[in-house]
């Protein structure tokens, strides 16, 4: 069975809101809502694709565009490549010329519409920042509640709470506070047992390589709606996030780092290939900061993941 490619846009709209549409009830999926989009033809370049489908739907010209993520999945009829790119810039206004329902939506709402099982790591992608900040090692909860209070005021939107020295009451005390702090600014990112998450409710959970490998065949350790994440190193690893629908992913160490010295680098080329078959957003972590964004994203990463480079 031949794989479709589809050419799909996240629309952003200058306050951050996403533009979104109905499928009609006759067509594959229909009902459901979707990123704008369609086939691309044999022959024919992708982001030509976008900009013919965007015209044809909308009637807008995208002018700023990149790329966000690139996701395989098997229907029980069809096998579909979403080619998906954001789209931060465009010409005229939006509106559905085909006679589709349209909505621009908040980030943080677009789980409250139903979309193709294909699309959830699309959503996935278009709600989640370019950065991810790790804490260091080494600190007191003192030091770490000060950075992260830093952090969170200087626009970090996604943070890790790494902190291997503390005890595990230590972390749990830290861990509450720094929850109050992020509350309706940025998504905390909490790591530790499984048997932790019912008492942080509001943080998302980052699993381990090992905890991965624990919990293969499990099943999803916490309900949809809540952050899953979890760090990889390989094509193993990679496909066991999948099978565990992880919501995105670290993907390390990209380069040499101090932190692990002993850590074999993936390099560029080899981290873009792993990229090509992830299927959820990733972050490349290792030997990485703000400056290497723009290379990430086009390699097909969601941004990059760092500690020292992101700490304030």
């Amino acid at each position: 069975m031949k794989r479709i490619h589809v050419a799909a846009a996240v629309i952003r709209a200058a306050d951050g809101r996403i533009l979104i549409a109905k499928r009609p009830p006759d067509k594959h999926q229909g009902g459901l809502w979707e990123f704008p989009g369609g086939k691309v033809e044999d022959g024919e370049a992708v982001e030509r694709a976008l900009a013919r489908e965007l015209e044809e739907e909308l009637g807008i010209r995208p002018t700023v565009v990149r790329p966000l993520i690139q996701v395989r999945h098997d229907y029980p009829d069809k096998q579909v490549l979403l080619d998906v790119w954001e789209v931060s810039a465009f010409a005229g206004e939006p509106h559905g010329a085909e006679g589709q329902p349209l909505a621009w939506v908040a980030p943080g709402r677009l789980g409250d519409y139903q979309f193709p099982a294909a699309n959830a790591p699309i959503v996935a992608a278009a709600r989640l920042p370019e950065q991810y900040l790790i804490t260091p090692d080494g600190l007191t909860p003192e030091q770490l509640l000060a950075g992260v209070q830093r952090a969170i005021a200087g626009g970090t939107r996604l943070l890790q709470l790494r902190a291997p020295n503390l005890f595990d009451a230590q972390y749990r005390d830290l861990a509450l506070d720094i929850q109050g702090l992020c509350a309706g600014k940025a998504q905390l990112m909490l790591k530790g047992p499984v048997e932790w998450l019912a008492d942080f409710p509001a943080a998302g959970w980052h699993l381990s390589a090992a905890q991965l490998r624990q919990l293969a065949g499990r099943g999803r350790p916490l309900e949809p709606g809540r952050w899953l994440a979890a760090s990889c190193h390989d094509a193993e690893e990679l496909a066991l996030a999948g099978e565990l629908a992880v919501d995105f992913v670290t993907l390390s160490p990209l380069q040499a780092t101090q932190s692990h010295p002993q850590a074999r680098p993936l390099g560029w080329d080899a981290a873009a290939e792993l990229l090509q078959h992830c299927n959820r957003p990733a972050y490349l972590l290792g030997g990485v900061g703000p400056g290497e964004i723009e290379r990430a994203l086009q390699i097909g990463a969601q941004g990059v993941a760092g500690i020292r480079a992101f700490w304030p």
